[in-house]
Formats: C-alpha cells, structure tokens, sequence
C-alpha cells in the first residue's frame, strides 16, 4: 500500500510496511509537471508486467518494484487490485507508476485537482 500527498509542485508517494523492502523503494517524489493523469483501474493487474528488476511479483500477492516492458519502465506497489491507481508520466524515468492505495476515487480526484491548479 501507499499514501499519497501533494506539496510545493509534487506527487509525492509513500511506501509502506514490508513493500519499501520488496519494491526496492521507500518514496518517490515526482514532479507535477511530468504527471498527465490518473485513473482508478482495478484490471491493470492482469496486464503483463514485464521484468522486474529489482522488484518483487508473487501472484495473487503483491506486485512491487521496477518493471520493464516494452522498454518502458514501470513502478508497481499493488496488493489488492480493488485498489489499484495508475498516474500515467512523461519526461520522467516512469512511464507509469501502478500503485495500491486506501481510497482510490478520491486520491485520483485529488491528483487531478493539484494538476488543474498547476501552472
């Protein structure tokens, strides 16, 4: 699971628990400017994934870390696929960031609004 805030220009996602040590990553801080979007997307899980390095993928379980497919590098942290976010990147080392979080509307809902009042 993550949390996820917005402060001075950027996303910022927290890792937590045992998934800081399987996804290889406590925190990524990104840019708003290199954020294009998010949605709530329970079926992502059932996509291909691609190889993970350094990462963790136990089916069923959890999904954590760096993922390359398709030569695009992908940051998953998803236990329970009900909810799943993907924040879709450009200009950024990932292309994607798949993540698990408490509430997803409302977290894509937010994410969108700091996109609106970004300059």
């Amino acid at each position: 699971m993550a949390q996820v805030s917005i402060a001075d220009g950027e996303l910022v996602i927290e890792v937590e628990g045992i998934d800081k040590v399987l996804a290889f990553k406590s925190r990524l801080a990104i840019p708003l400017h290199h954020v294009r979007g998010a949605t709530a997307d329970p079926g992502i899980t059932h996509e291909r994934k691609g190889v993970h390095a350094p990462g963790a993928l136990v089916r069923g379980i959890i999904v954590a870390g760096t993922f390359h497919h398709d030569g695009e590098r992908v940051f998953w942290d998803v236990r329970n696929p009900a909810n799943a976010i993907v924040i879709e990147l450009e200009h950024h080392s990932y292309r994607r960031v798949v993540i698990g979080v408490d509430d997803p509307a409302p977290t894509v809902t937010a994410i969108h609004a700091a996109l609106d009042r970004d300059p």
